[in-house]
């Protein structure tokens, strides 16, 4: 009975450690290689990327770089095929280490735009775009400039880059209709349509923000509602270039963007998870503003969506502004006897005004209307009061003579301006009893 091929790989691995050990690098590094491509097609992940990585270390021994470079980007290949993106970022990254030791500079130009263009893409599906574009950036500097700018992988990556920032889908079609260019391994091309498929997501989604009043002022709440429509998905799931099946979309991150005036105090539970057959949600938050201030904005709200568990985008709302006013100024006014009234004597009668609101009250006149029955004795019924802040009092008394016994009117009429130059009246009456 013959060996099963699991006995035949390790035999083949035995065999390289052994041909390693005695600096047999050559023919290590070719065992290495064939047990890398037995263990993947086995599907054993972890001891194919391992052989790869053994291999890489005996062309390295050899001084054979191009061969070094080579398998590294296989054993990156195995981690874009278990979806380790930032395993396989590293692996790229590593890489850019063995390139100046390359001789020929066509070689060169190859590989510092081929390593740092891989490592953009799985940066932009973990959402990391920026810090990819500067890696790419990073090593500009060492490739022809006139090759730099013809290369299809930077063509790539500048068509994506304007595709994301302008949401425009015709650019992504031109990466669609170029895709043969790009002469990437079969999983690196499926890396390339993820992250087509997650720009295309990011455009497509459609939303609205909208508030539950036109006009706030700094007492109340705001509540806000972010309607998203995702429909885009169905487009996708029907596009068979993409060759991918999104079985779950979930909203992981919210980040929202607020004016200095405004804080969110209330904000929807997360992960939530969109319903694949359902594309229409909203979501409700409520803010809570302090003070006033000339444009008040809500957003963009930033919307991090991760697809299958595995990769992920940003969405990016567009801006709501408010329309806050400081609340209404309001005075309260309220009369007290300080000795009980009586026929023929007068007493003191105290009259305390309050601001009770948030607002300032400027320029606020006072006018008391007594009946004929009760004779002001002492003390002025006209007060002018040139501001009353927030929470301030101010009272006066008069001196009343009461000449008859009855049951009577005190009006008080008050105007004032609000902090916005607003003009208010007030017209307050009191019952005012005299028994004996």
């Amino acid at each position: 009975m013959g060996k099963d091929p699991l006995t035949k790989i390790k035999e083949k691995v035995l065999k390289a450690e052994k041909l390693f050990k005695a600096r047999g690098y050559k023919k290590a590094s070719k065992l290495y290689h064939k047990a890398a491509t037995n263990y993947l097609e086995l599907k054993d992940y972890r001891l194919a990327k391992d052989c790869f990585l053994k291999a890489s270390e005996c062309y390295l021994e050899m001084e054979k770089y191009s061969e070094v470079l080579e398998v590294l980007k296989l054993a990156g290949d195995v981690y874009l095929m278990i979806e380790k993106y930032s395993k396989a970022n590293h692996l790229y990254k590593s890489a850019l280490n063995i390139i100046p030791k390359l001789r020929s500079s066509n070689e060169k130009n190859f590989n510092y735009i081929l390593f740092p263009v891989l490592s953009y893409l799985c940066s932009f599906v973990e959402i990391k775009q920026e810090s990819g574009l500067n890696f790419i950036k990073k090593y500009q500097g060492k490739v022809d400039n006139e090759y730099f700018k013809q290369n299809e992988l930077v063509k790539l990556v500048t068509d994506v880059t304007i595709a994301n920032r302008d949401k425009n889908v015709n650019m992504l079609e031109k990466v669609v209709e170029n895709i043969e260019n790009f002469k990437f391994t079969q999983i690196e091309t499926e890396l390339l349509k993820k992250v087509l498929m997650l720009s295309q997501l990011a455009i497509g989604i459609k939303s609205e923000l909208n508030l539950d009043k036109e006009l706030y002022t700094t007492n109340d709440l705001i509540h806000l509602k972010l309607d998203l429509n995702a429909g885009i998905l169905s487009k996708i799931s029907n596009n068979s270039f993409f060759e991918y099946k999104v079985d779950q979309l979930k909203i992981t991150k919210l980040n929202m963007k607020v004016s200095d005036n405004l804080a969110l105090s209330n904000k929807p539970s997360l992960p939530y998870e969109i319903p694949i057959d359902h594309h229409n949600l909203s979501l409700e938050f409520t803010l809570k503003p302090h003070f006033q201030l000339d444009e008040p904005y809500i957003g963009p709200v930033i919307i991090t969506l991760e697809v299958n568990g595995k990769i992920s985008c940003e969405y990016m709302t567009d801006i709501i502004k408010p329309k806050l006013i400081s609340p209404p100024a309001s005075l309260k006014i309220s009369i007290k006897n300080l000795r009980p009234p009586l026929i023929g004597q007068s007493f003191p009668l105290e009259i305390l005004l309050e601001n009770e609101s948030d607002g300032e009250a400027l320029d606020v006149k006072v006018l008391a209307k007594f009946p004929e029955q009760l004779k002001i004795i002492r003390g002025t019924i006209e007060k002018q009061i040139y501001s009353l802040r927030s929470n301030e009092k101010m009272k006066w008394e008069l001196n009343i003579k009461p000449e008859e016994v009855g049951d009577f009117k005190i009006n008080f009429d008050i105007t004032f301006k609000d902090s916005d130059q607003n003009p208010i009246e007030i017209n307050q009456e009191f019952p005012f009893s005299i028994t004996m």
